[in-house]
């Protein structure tokens, strides 16, 4: 099992959106985060938690990824970690399960990831 989190300043994500939206926007977050986080009337925080969520995954991910191979989906109510299908491949091959939470207050937005052994990994573990 390993836990990784990260904790974003809302500020911080509101000064970077402000300077240059479009890329920001394309640069880190998938059309679905761009959508869910634009339907708000103040979308730094769902981008702020959404940030955090990648960056926790990184944390605890053995190898370098890209920004858009992480997203944030909703199944219902809450927040689920959805991966690309070649780094989802390299998850399960490695008998691991990603969980999430994600938590804003008015200062921060803060992402928390699990990932849980489910099974022993394959002989190549790769």
């Amino acid at each position: 099992m390993a836990i990784g989190s990260d904790l974003v300043e809302l500020e911080r994500i509101r000064r970077v959106y402000r300077r240059h939206p479009e890329r920001f926007l394309e640069r880190h977050f998938t059309p679905a985060e761009q959508a869910y986080a634009l339907a708000a009337a103040d979308p730094a925080p769902r981008l702020a938690a959404r940030w955090a969520a990648k960056e926790a995954f990184a944390k605890v991910w053995p190898e370098r990824l890209g920004w858009r191979e992480v997203w944030v989906a909703r199944e219902g109510p809450r927040p689920v970690l959805r991966l690309a299908p070649e780094l989802q491949e390299k998850l399960e091959r490695r008998g691991w399960r990603a969980h999430l939470t994600l938590s804003h207050e008015r200062c921060c937005a803060l992402a928390v990831v699990i990932l849980e052994t489910i099974t022993h990994p394959s002989p190549s573990g790769r």
